[in-house]
């Protein structure tokens, strides 16, 4: 068994020769490419990355009145944008008590609000600019795996329920019901939330970023980035540019091109698999076709299509194929096991990506030098994330007071045992994928 390189995928017949991900080949939503680097002199803003974050702050920047460059090495959505589930969730994996506690009562509050308001946000955007996405907005299902998890459901649901949001709890027959299995032991409704083709949504903003004024290069690379008095020279392997700002939008992505700025998160991968069309058979399945993911330590997640396929994954790296290999036999197992009824299925793509974790599972804003921003550490939350942030930059950038942001800005801490977990991580899903594979 040989693990699918983080550059390629299953072979499929197509346009595309590598597709990041299944969201690759069926996005309604037209790739961009264009290698040309603005010759303008100075631009307001460079943006280095081309996937929810630098485009939304392209797009924002933008309407601002600032002319912007975006910088992509590879193509638009290559990195975890491309690659996600395509659940657009409501504030972060962390219960928004435990949010509050770690960051106050000045930002906990400001935080909460702002990112429950986050799939909002994402869908005015599609609606906005007209994005081909195949939007759902049924909400999200956060799923019991175990008892415990229907009791931290409780928990969530109650403080949600305190702030007035729109979320309902549902014991094991409501949510049977909803997801076609009474596999789960109960599950917390989000109605804010919604479901998307990340990659469209990504091209979606892009086209509405160069409607908007802004530019975008891709498959340029940022080589370094060097401050001559109040400028920034960022060189690229296609020329440089010259920038009175610079936003990194790179996440779980970040290479050296800043020193020690990829060592501040554990990266952890996450994998998907989904199956050819399944047509009438998988009607049973999620009918609101709404998103779901578990409770369970090692999260597992399910969602059906616009084109009734099945998607099924975890956290790992995808092991083998769509044919064969560990990857196929665990997902192959978990659909058998959930919905016994639809029988054999076939799998037409696998892929995986990577998470940038932090270590309170917080994102994090950071000015590395004068002018030179990055918000980072989205722990698996980047469609709204990304998106709530390249707003904020654009704000930050045409005055906005830093005290207004939706986090604090801090200074940048490594996480010295990163890499070492990351590996420990690895070990554990690989090993839970074989666990669940019998």
């Amino acid at each position: 068994m040989n693990e699918i390189p983080e550059t390629d995928t299953n072979s499929i017949t197509g346009s595309l020769r590598n597709p990041v991900s299944l969201w690759d080949i069926t996005a309604e939503e037209k790739d961009y490419q264009n290698t040309f680097i603005s010759d303008d002199g100075t631009v307001d803003v460079a943006i280095v990355g081309g996937g929810f974050t630098g485009l939304s702050t392209a797009l924002h920047c933008a309407e601002k009145g600032l002319s912007s460059q975006v910088l992509e090495a590879q193509q638009l959505g290559y990195g975890g944008s491309g690659r996600n589930c395509g659940l657009v969730n409501a504030a972060l994996w962390l219960p928004p008590q435990d949010v509050r506690e770690q960051l106050g009562e000045t930002y906990g509050p400001r935080f909460i609000s702002e990112f429950g308001k986050g799939p909002a946000t994402v869908f005015s955007l599609i609606e906005k600019h007209q994005m081909r996405c195949e939007t759902t907005r049924t909400g999200t299902i956060h799923a019991a795996h175990a008892p415990a998890g229907y009791r931290e459901l409780q928990g969530r649901a109650a403080e949600w329920e305190r702030l007035g949001e729109p979320v309902e709890l549902l014991n094991r027959k409501a949510v049977a019901d909803l997801i076609g299995t009474d596999h789960f032991h109960g599950g917390l409704l989000d109605h804010r939330a919604g479901t998307i083709n990340p990659m469209a949504y990504c091209r979606g903003l892009a086209r509405a970023a160069t409607g908007a004024g802004a530019t975008i290069s891709t498959g340029v690379k940022v080589t370094a980035l060097k401050k001559e008095n109040e400028t920034w020279l960022v060189e690229t392997d296609n020329g440089p540019l010259k920038a009175k700002s610079v936003v990194l939008g790179t996440n779980a992505y970040t290479d050296e091109l800043w020193p020690d700025l990829k060592k501040i998160f554990t990266i952890i991968h996450y994998f998907q698999l989904a199956t050819n069309p399944l047509g009438p058979k998988a009607s049973h399945i999620l009918p609101g076709r709404q998103g779901l993911w578990d409770t369970g330590k090692i999260m597992f997640n399910i969602r059906r299509d616009s084109h009734d396929r099945l998607l099924v994954g975890s956290m790992g790296k995808v092991v083998g194929s769509t044919d064969k290999g560990l990857s196929k036999r665990w997902a192959t197992k978990q659909i058998k096991r959930i919905f016994p009824s639809i029988g054999p299925v076939e799998f037409q793509q696998a892929w995986h990506g990577q998470i940038a974790m932090t270590p309170d599972h917080l994102p994090r804003i950071h000015e590395l030098d004068k002018n030179l921003y990055t918000a980072i550490g989205y722990n698996g939350r980047g469609i709204t994330t990304g998106t709530v942030f390249g707003r904020a930059m654009a704000e930050l950038l045409t005055g906005t007071n830093r005290a207004d942001l939706p986090l604090p800005m801090t200074d940048m801490q490594t996480v010295p045992s990163a890499p070492l977990y990351s590996r420990l991580y690895q070990a554990a899903f690989t090993a839970n994928q074989v666990i669940k594979s019998f």
